[in-house]
């Protein structure tokens, strides 16, 4: 009989940075991160480097010591009308529904949590990738349009009122 993993043991160290207090060490490990998944994994040929880190608060999660989930966050007024959150990406050994893995649920909380600490508790929209639209409505998010193609990817947007 094999021993339950320890859950704690497993979950994330969470930290959130603006994008001047990134180390050059935690600058690389993100963007090789979403390099990894969304290039190469989605086999989706974008320029991920769209001049929007530096305006971001990053989300990073690591585990033991290495860079394993991020997200950006906007502040309203930048990416949409409303804050907004970007660029949720989880590595392939964080993802899923076994003890230790699912961590992109946790990654979700913690955004929006660094938002709601930054800009207060608000309005938030996201254009979240089609086949994610059920892990987003389990966040509170609720398509608002109709889905568009973006970078090879069928997209919606989806919006998250302010909850109390």
């Amino acid at each position: 009989m094999s021993a339950i993993a320890n859950p704690i043991a497993l979950a994330l160290d969470w930290t959130c940075k603006a994008f001047d207090a990134l180390t050059v060490a935690e600058l690389y490990a993100l963007l090789q991160l979403r390099s990894e998944v969304f290039v190469v994994e989605q086999n989706c040929v974008f320029l991920d480097l769209d001049g929007s880190d530096a305006q971001a608060l990053h989300v990073l999660g690591r585990r033991a010591g290495q860079l394993v989930a991020s997200a950006r966050c906007f502040g309203p007024g930048i990416k949409y009308l409303e804050a907004s959150i970007g660029r949720v990406v989880a590595h392939p050994s964080i993802r899923g529904s076994a003890v230790g893995v699912g961590q992109g649920h946790a990654l979700m909380r913690q955004a929006i949590c660094a938002l709601e600490a930054r800009w207060g508790k608000q309005s938030i929209r996201i254009g979240a990738q089609m086949h994610l639209d059920n892990f987003y409505a389990a966040h509170g998010f609720v398509k608002t349009g109709e889905p568009y193609l973006e970078d090879g990817i069928m997209h919606v947007e989806m919006l998250r009122p302010p909850k109390n």
